[in-house]
């Protein structure tokens, strides 16, 4: 990965985006339908999962915030589950590193843009290698720190990145124990650009079987999930010319322009 800078931190009163973390406001904002960028975006970022979901398997998505995959995914069995007690929540104040569900309980279990807020992700896949079944998936959207993304981070003074940390400690966390919203959106490139590393400690749980990286355009111009900042509203037309336009940029230079990755695990 290409790095402007190895880590960059922000307080959050320096952060530029507004509502962060506000789930309940974010649910109302995208039921109320006002923003079809944001749509688009989060249609596009769960529909894809689809295909690796059979109709009768049992299925949990892990930090689920707004909970808005329900809407997108065709399996009636998914239910969701966040470290909270939101009332829209199937499952509340679940510690996805320490869930508390039974051994091998799910087919799949979706982690949508949450990874990188885990304090501890080897713990974080360990406990989802227990609760999958035998050969069951796991499915993950997330950021990828890209040199568009890491630019984006240091204009907005959100969330930030730190290359510098040990994605395999058990001891050192890679975000704020102590903060549920802090992120470092370089975890995934952590976990996931060093096969040898990923290997060495996730080798014996886990088989990559699906990697792709999208999004750039209808990110920036999506006007923000669980958070929220400017956007440029357009039409259906528009914002597929965007997509297409991103999915060459991200095929030809996922290092620059990519700022979201999809990965489908295999439990061993």
């Amino acid at each position: 990965m290409i790095k402007i800078t190895k880590k960059i931190k922000f307080s959050k009163n320096k952060n530029r985006m507004k509502k962060v973390g506000e789930v309940e406001d974010a649910i109302n904002y995208f039921d109320s339908k006002k923003n079809k960028n944001l749509y688009f975006l989060i249609k596009n970022r769960y529909e894809w999962m689809n295909k690796f979901i059979e109709e009768n398997d049992n299925g949990i998505e892990v930090g689920a915030g707004a909970g808005l995959i329900k809407k997108f995914i065709l399996n009636k069995n998914l239910k969701i589950s966040d470290f909270s007690d939101s009332k829209h929540l199937d499952h509340k104040n679940i510690d996805a590193q320490n869930t508390g569900f039974a051994n091998n309980s799910y087919d799949f279990v979706i982690a949508a843009n949450m990874v990188h807020h885990i304090s501890y992700p080897i713990k974080f896949f360990k406990e989802m290698h227990r609760i999958l079944k035998k050969e069951g998936k796991l499915i993950i959207q997330e950021a990828n720190c890209s040199i568009v993304f890491q630019l984006i981070t240091i204009i907005m003074r959100h969330e930030g990145f730190d290359f510098t940390k040990d994605a395999w400690s058990e001891t050192s966390p890679v975000t704020e124990d102590d903060d549920l919203w802090a992120g470092n959106i370089a975890v995934p490139h952590l976990v996931f650009d060093n096969l040898e590393e990923f290997n060495k400690h996730l080798g014996p749980y886990f088989k990559i079987v699906y990697e792709h990286f999208s999004e750039c355009l209808i990110f920036l111009n999506s006007g923000g999930v669980c958070s929220r900042t400017f956007y440029i509203p357009m039409n259906n037309f528009l914002l597929n010319i965007f997509r297409k336009v991103d999915n060459c940029l991200a095929k030809i230079f996922p290092k620059v322009f990519a700022m979201s990755r999809r990965l489908v695990l295999i439990k061993k």
